[in-house]
């Protein structure tokens, strides 16, 4: 492996928890084609049973959520709109369906592999040569949750897949946040009172020393 993925005890944390620890560790997926990175910024927590935004709320198990009931530290990707894939990270303990969104990554490496990613699906007009892309340009490519997904060539077939033994894995870095907001999640009204629970994070890096 390229990096160092990160153990299932970082894993093995409630949701909340997971998502704000998420920010600005390494998302990295590698491929026959070569190794695609990014720097987590955004993600939001979804907790299980008791959350109506969840897909496991009131204790739902269907063959789509089923992976949301392992332990954590196994990805859980769904599709939406019949067109994009979502990644999520399964948090806590067996049985306990809780997961974290992730929403947006700034690319770090593998920038072309990404671009084409994009461009082959339909998703995106022609990019600049990924040397003179702009960060606005890098990040507006990954800050949405189908974004990356297609960014990285990540489908359903990746459902299942073990974050601390496979070739997709989350991976630490010396960046930290210099502020992480803690704000409402997005596109769930239908959950009323969790709707403006403040689980999701976004985040504002800097580089420093890795304490």
């Amino acid at each position: 492996m390229i990096h160092a993925p990160l153990p299932r005890i970082f894993y093995t944390v409630d949701a909340c928890t997971l998502a704000e620890n998420c920010i600005g560790k390494l998302l990295v997926l590698e491929t026959d084609a070569g190794c695609m990175t990014g720097l987590i910024t955004e993600t939001e927590a979804y907790m299980g049973v008791v959350d109506r935004a969840s897909h496991a709320y009131g204790g739902r198990r269907t063959a789509r959520n089923e992976t949301m009931y392992r332990m954590g530290g196994y990805a859980y990707v769904y599709q939406i709109y019949g067109l994009y894939h979502c990644l999520n990270v399964t948090a806590a303990g067996e049985g306990n369906p809780e997961a974290v969104l992730i929403r947006g990554i700034l690319p770090v490496d593998g920038v072309g592999l990404m671009c084409r990613n994009r461009q082959n699906n339909g998703r995106a007009r022609s990019y600049p040569a990924p040397e003179s892309m702009t960060p606005k340009q890098l990040q507006a490519m990954t800050n949405g949750p189908g974004k990356l997904c297609t960014a990285l060539g990540i489908g359903r077939e990746t459902d299942g897949a073990d974050l601390t033994a496979g070739r997709l894995y989350l991976a630490d870095t010396d960046v930290r946040a210099a502020e992480i907001k803690r704000l409402p999640r997005v596109g769930i009204d239908y959950a009323g009172e969790d709707r403006d629970k403040p689980w999701r994070f976004l985040a504002v890096l800097s580089h420093a020393a890795q304490s």
